[in-house]
């Protein structure tokens, strides 16, 4: 028999272990709270960008007055900033700042959009050139990519936590928990712009949208990066040893075959955004509030695809679901080229109808096979260059949508499609519609069933 001193120490003895584990575990709790803010803000702020961008668009059709070519040009062209996300990413992976490699770079993301906004919106309008637009353009735009360089950075490491970590659960759900968030952040801020370009200037919506940007940059700060428990990197080896290692990733055909097979996949499409604007606004005389609802629904479409994805089609081949998703694109695009013939509004369905729910549909598509394909790369992405190769694939995604946006103007030119003139549309949206289809000849780029690879990166 045990003696009462003996029973006394073993009933202390588990009392301090079953406290050490609730301690443990509120600490986790903790973590993942804070986690969850820092993605949560960030990545919802990235949804929300639709809002001044909403009013930027029309502040180019109404404001300067310019033709649909040259306002898709400007569109993609403030995107450049997006393509050297490597360049970001290699300096999160290489340099620290104060020990931290991530949230410093957020903040200083945040820090630089809410400028560019900001200067915008105390600028006169009758003073607003199209030089000086652009600049601020590119100078949101540095910091936006700089922001989500960050932001994909932290999900990737944390997805790459071992199967055996008790927060690798929560953590493998980081890229539907990101893609929700941006969502939501895209539902407000369409639906908000909707409703703000009829009622307030272009100017105070880009003022709005620098003090939301200025509470991110307050709160990022105030954030230890210590306190998110990130996996432990040993890649602070400097820039060049890591830029090394980025190019022995890329070498492997398992990395390089999806990224160049995903990049192609939206380089290929000629995109009609512009034309397509001024066909909605211009030729069939839409209201901005029902383009506003469009975007809306076309969010909340997004939305409703992250939370399907991440309880029904997760164990899906990534190879099939993107697939099938670049065979609906091509299916829509179709449905739009008879939408721009008249054929559904002789059978009776108004075009704003038509606006609202296949065109709303149609825009955001092209984004629904990013999360698998993010998921994907998290999985396939080494230990210790999750920020630079992360990085690289979006840049790669950026590029591909800039050649498209181009690729669009040359092919509305070639079937002179103007502000004025839309006779050619119809035959420029079956150009398109094959173009999307070609991609799927060699998917077999894209592997069916990842492996994960949990070892260390080579040094």
């Amino acid at each position: 028999m045990e003696s009462p001193s003996e029973k006394r120490l073993e009933i202390i003895t588990k009392t301090t272990t079953n406290n050490g584990i609730k301690c443990k575990e509120r600490e986790r709790a903790q973590q993942r709270g804070r986690r969850g803010m820092l993605l949560g803000i960030g990545f919802w702020m990235q949804g929300f960008r639709c809002y001044p961008w909403m009013a930027v668009i029309f502040f180019l059709k109404d404001g300067l007055h310019l033709d649909p070519s040259t306002l898709q040009i400007l569109q993609n062209s403030a995107n450049l900033p997006m393509v050297a996300k490597p360049l970001y990413g290699l300096l999160s992976d290489s340099f620290y700042i104060s020990g931290q490699h991530r949230i410093p770079y957020i903040a200083c993301g945040a820090f630089l959009q809410a400028v560019s906004w900001f200067s915008i919106a105390c600028l006169p309008p009758s003073s607003i050139s199209f030089f000086t637009i652009t600049i601020n353009l590119l100078l949101g735009n540095l910091g936006a990519s700089i922001v989500e360089v960050a932001n994909d950075a932290v999900v990737a490491e944390c997805a790459r936590q071992p199967a055996g970590n008790s927060a690798s659960s929560s953590s493998s759900d980081l890229p539907s928990f990101a893609w929700v968030a941006g969502s939501i952040g895209g539902v407000m801020g369409n639906l908000l712009g909707g409703i703000s370009i009829e009622r307030f200037s272009s100017q105070t919506m880009f003022l709005f949208f620098g003090i939301l940007l200025t509470i991110q940059f307050f709160i990022t700060i105030s954030v230890n990066e210590k306190s998110l428990n990130l996996p432990k990197s040993k890649s602070n080896h400097g820039i060049r040893k890591q830029f090394l290692d980025l190019l022995l990733v890329l070498k492997k055909p398992d990395i390089y075959q999806p990224i160049s097979w995903f990049a192609a996949s939206y380089a290929i499409i000629p995109a009609l955004t512009g034309t397509m604007f001024y066909y909605q606004t211009q030729h069939l005389n839409i209201e901005s509030s029902v383009l506003g609802i469009s975007k809306v629904f076309g969010q909340v479409a997004m939305l409703t695809w992250g939370i399907v994805y991440n309880r029904r089609l997760k164990s899906i081949p990534p190879r099939k679901l993107i697939s099938t998703i670049q065979a609906i694109l091509a299916i829509l695009m179709v449905s739009d080229s008879l939408f721009v013939s008249g054929f559904y509004h002789r059978i009776g369905i108004p075009d704003s109808l038509y606006v609202i729910f296949v065109s709303g549909v149609l825009e955001v598509l092209y984004y629904f096979k990013t999360l698998p394909f993010s998921v994907l790369m998290a999985k396939l992405c080494p230990p210790g260059c999750e920020g630079s190769l992360m990085a690289f694939v979006m840049s790669s995604i950026a590029l591909a949508f800039i050649i498209s946006g181009y690729v669009g103007v040359a092919l509305a030119s070639y079937v002179e499609v103007t502000e004025t003139d839309f006779s050619g549309l119809r035959k420029a949206l079956l150009i398109q519609a094959a173009c999307t289809v070609v991609p799927l000849f060699w998917s077999s780029f894209i592997p069916e069933s990842p492996k994960v690879e949990i070892g260390k990166k080579e040094e």
